[in-house]
């Protein structure tokens, strides 16, 4: 059993590392994409700014904050796939014998790290943007949040990962079709009410729309206590109806997402899909 436990480990290890070596190798294409990220929060955030208006200011900033390491998240599982094809080496990768989920598990596990480091260099380059302070938030209880938020997030990255199986030539593009609606009904930028009346019902099933409600109400969004100098941060028990549905969420996504990816990738290697590159 001892052995079993430390092979599975030394697999994922093995996934993880090789995330960062292929970060390495392409770290002029990493630092672009963060340069992009930082650029486009602050575009955001600086809008807030403009308008003189702190509260403003402040429901951006988390939005494009939670945004990056939720889209981070999700992007890099879901795009696993597309990168291994790439590389051409998708087909070594599905024949090695290796547990899919461990394979899984060790890329959501790299991608987790990523989402961090991407989360960190973009939150430090948005306060040389804007005033925003940390002081009063509750960090705490948003990082139990993020990490109860990461379980369904992951499931999604999985099930998305499907797709450029699925179809080499537009898979792809499929995964960030579905990025694109959940950065849409899940009030990243404005509240869910504004959306159209037919739509809003959608956001309920985005798991984003709780993580940001959740976080917003931590670090102090919308309470009148919280001033330009010091933020108004709620206790972790106001938002455990969020937890509650972020870890059912995860629950179901999880296992879903497995059983997705694991069809497809049958299909895959009954059609021979994984030698086609795409």
């Amino acid at each position: 059993m001892d052995g079993a436990i430390d092979r599975t480990l030394r697999q994922t290890w093995a996934f993880v590392f090789r995330g960062y070596h292929l970060t390495r190798r392409y770290i002029s294409w990493v630092i672009v994409f963060n340069f992009y990220a930082l650029t486009g929060s602050a575009a955001v955030a600086l809008i807030g700014v403009a308008a003189h208006d702190h509260r403003l200011t402040l429901t951006l900033v988390v939005g494009a904050l939670l945004w990056n390491f939720l889209s981070t998240l999700y992007n890099e599982i879901a795009m696993s796939v597309a990168y291994e094809r790439w590389e051409g080496t998708l087909e070594y990768t599905f024949m090695a014998p290796v547990p899919r989920f461990v394979h899984l598990a060790g890329l959501s596990v790299f991608a987790l790290c990523n989402s961090i480091v991407i989360t960190t260099s973009v939150l430090l380059g948005l306060m040389l943007f804007t005033d925003i302070t940390l002081a009063g938030a509750n960090l705490g209880g948003v990082i139990v949040v993020l990490l109860a938020s990461t379980l369904a997030f992951v499931g999604l990255g999985v099930m998305a990962a499907a797709l450029p199986v699925l179809s080499p030539e537009r898979g792809a593009e499929a995964t960030h079709i579905f990025q694109g609606s959940l950065l849409l009904v899940s009030g990243v930028y404005y509240p869910v009410e504004v959306l159209p009346a037919w739509i809003q019902p959608i956001s309920a099933l985005s798991p984003a729309t709780y993580t940001l409600a959740a976080c917003r109400r931590l670090v102090g969004v919308g309470d009148p206590a919280t001033t330009p100098h010091r933020l108004a941060g709620a206790p972790l028990a106001t938002v455990v109806p969020e937890l509650v549905v972020l870890l059912v969420m995860g629950a179901a996504l999880v296992p879903l997402g497995l059983w997705v990816f694991g069809r497809v990738e049958r299909w895959a290697k009954h059609t021979g899909r994984l030698k086609r590159t795409g």
